[in-house]
């Protein structure tokens, strides 16, 4: 294949044009009254809330554009999102606070998502294209009360975008740039990322139609000389269509096609020591979902319903088809009895299918309560149970109370907050009826998490907070020559730092530090120090430049070739970002350098880590 000049690929990139949606930048970086939802379901100020929650804004989704949503939850406090530093199709694992995969759960526009036939029934990032979200939040601990089973170290709350408000509004994205390692910096355009949409409103009726794709190549998988290049290639489709049939009445459907396809390196035989292979993971993804809503005084009532039907294919000496579907209904009432208590009661029902030997599921039923209190006296308490009623493992009933206290202080407050949840983590089909290891006599692991922690915040231009988490996992599933429950307990604790500071006008610094440690047992590629910095400069009315780092501390990941653990050694990693408007803030231009100081480094043994990557790309508004 001909080598592309960067260049000539930079140029092009640069003279492309078309339409986006994206919101301008703005100097002002945080609003005096913060809301958040998710750890409630309620929109409450940051300071009556009980937990430290993250918010992803669509102002940082703009300011990271090339990017993907694994990066920018990788970046934030307690998580470690690995996989998502090396090359492109790479597994994605999600660990928060010393757990894996089942412990999250990924909510898109409101409703459970996952894969009932991957081994821990998570939802894969890799699915997701980033220019299609408005916006995240992350509430970290145990949250089944709400949001059920797998809830037990984190729920990510994804909300796509909405329709413009306009009659007609189109955009367009377009990302070229490179893929390359730390020993061969040759700067060739390898990388290429599109989305367009085309969205608006018509009286009462608003729709949003949207297409992306991927494309990279350039790097092995297998960290290994002269081995064949694994690319990797999405494709995204989106439609979204919402009526208003009064002011209370509403109704949203939405229906998505994801699809990517990546080559992948394995474990051939004779040796089945991990190698360069000609293998192929396939994965697709059709969803459609229903939402309507009816409003009322001091209450509303609404409905959440999705089917998704999944089709996995690996394709190596270790080949598998995976079929699997699920149907998600959320049915909820919320009603607000004064400014002081708020209550949601609901019932969440799941049916999860996967085919293996034979097509295997399960059920949940779940009926729910949750309640609010805030008080002028500054003592708010949010608490409430669910029973969790499965098919296969009867009932478990599992709650939550998360009283915080705030005092103001000047013109912003000061908060302590605790925590005291419990989860229910049922096994999964794959774990139960699997093609390896399944073992049908597991048990459902249970989880007991125990924080507290205090923050500050004026308002206007600081805030620090800091917590401290326990959490206890009774029935951990692990594997060994098959997946069985673990004999004794395991016990994972840590401590979560974040500070916010606007030093001067235009600029800002953000900061989180986390430690995490495992009490009893090993947990592979978690790293006990973990802390992340960013630096954004509004340099004028048009133009933003941000430089982030990344410390990644020592941690531990199996050899497959020798089957033992190893050590693998601390990193550190610079980014730099620079965007620049023109067009009346129509037409923005934008470029990132990742992994600036090109640093050679391992994110999992065997496997390719990248170096010094360049990206140029473009949106613009109409």
């Amino acid at each position: 294949m001909k080598k592309t000049n960067v260049f000539g690929v930079l140029c092009l990139g640069i003279s492309m044009v078309g339409f986006a949606q994206q919101q301008v930048d703005s100097t002002k970086v945080e609003q005096l009254d913060e809301v958040v939802i998710s750890d409630s379901r309620f929109e409450l100020k940051r300071e009556n809330s009980g937990k430290t929650v993250i918010k992803i804004s669509q102002q940082e989704i703009e300011r990271n554009q090339g990017r993907t949503i694994g990066d920018l939850i990788n970046a934030k406090s307690g998580i470690e999102v690995n996989g998502s530093r090396s090359v492109a199709g790479q597994n994605i694992s999600s660990f928060v606070r010393g757990g894996n995969n089942r412990q999250v759960l990924v909510l898109i526009d409101g409703i459970q998502i996952n894969d009932p036939s991957l081994v821990n029934n998570e939802f894969d990032l890799r699915l997701m294209d980033l220019s299609t979200i408005e916006s995240v939040e992350i509430v970290k601990g145990a949250a089944s009360t709400l949001y059920g089973n797998a809830a037990a170290t984190a729920v990510i709350n994804i909300t796509t975008k909405k329709a413009s408000k306009d009659v007609v509004s189109g955009s367009f994205l377009t990302v070229i740039g490179t893929n390359q390692t730390q020993d061969d910096l040759n700067y060739n355009g390898a990388s290429f990322t599109n989305n367009v949409s085309i969205n608006g409103t018509l009286n009462k009726f608003s729709y949003l139609a949207s297409f992306g794709n991927q494309f990279v190549d350039g790097l092995s998988a297998a960290k290994a000389e002269n081995a064949e290049k694994d690319s990797f290639s999405r494709y995204n489709t989106n439609l979204k269509l919402g009526y208003e049939f009064c002011d209370n009445f509403e109704i949203t459907a939405y229906a998505s096609l994801d699809k990517f396809k990546t080559d992948i390196d394995g474990f051939p035989p004779p040796t089945f020591a991990f190698a360069d292979t000609d293998d192929k993971y396939i994965s697709q993804q059709k969803r459609v979902g229903l939402s309507p809503k009816v409003t009322y005084k001091n209450g509303s009532f609404q409905i959440n319903a999705a089917y998704t039907k999944i089709d996995r294919e690996t394709i190596s000496a270790f080949g598998s088809t995976n079929e699997a579907d699920s149907y998600v209904v959320d049915a909820f009432n919320k009603y607000n009895f004064n400014d002081k208590f708020f209550t949601i009661v609901g019932l969440n029902y799941g049916d999860y299918k996967s085919l293996f030997v034979e097509e295997e599921s399960f059920t949940n039923t779940d009926p729910y309560l949750n309640i609010v209190y805030v008080s002028k006296s500054g003592l708010n308490i949010n608490a409430g149970g669910r029973i969790n009623n499965h098919s296969e493992y009867g009932s478990h009933f599992v709650y939550n109370l998360n009283p915080s206290y705030n005092v103001s202080v000047n013109e912003g407050y000061a908060k302590i907050f605790g925590s005291y949840a419990t989860s229910f983590i049922a096994p999964n089909l794959s774990q139960l009826f699997g093609f390896f290891g399944a073992n049908p006599d597991l048990e459902p692991e249970e989880n007991i998490t125990i924080e507290g922690g205090l923050e500050y915040n004026t308002k206007n231009g600081f805030r620090v907070s800091g917590l401290y988490f326990n959490r206890n996992e009774e029935n951990t599933i692990v594997f060994g020559s098959a997946y069985e429950n673990a004999n004794t307990d395991a016990t994972v604790h840590g401590i979560e730092v974040e500070v916010q500071l606007y030093l001067i006008e235009k600029v800002s610094v953000s900061t989180n530090y986390t430690f995490t440690e495992v009490k009893d047992g090993v947990r592979l590629r978690i790293p006990k120090h973990k802390a992340n910095a960013s630096l954004g400069y509004d340099i004028c009315e048009n133009t933003f430049a941000s430089l982030n780092y990344q410390y990644v501390g020592s941690r531990t990941d199996t050899n497959f070739s020798t089957f033992t653990n190893e050590d693998l050694s601390a990193y550190s990693l610079v980014d730099l970002y620079f965007s620049y408007k023109i067009i009346n803030n129509k037409l923005k231009l934008f470029a990132n350098v990742t992994n600036l100081l090109n640093e050679d480094y391992l994110e999992i043994l065997g496997y390719t880590s990248r170096g010094r990557n360049v990206s140029l790309g473009l949106n613009l508004n109409l």
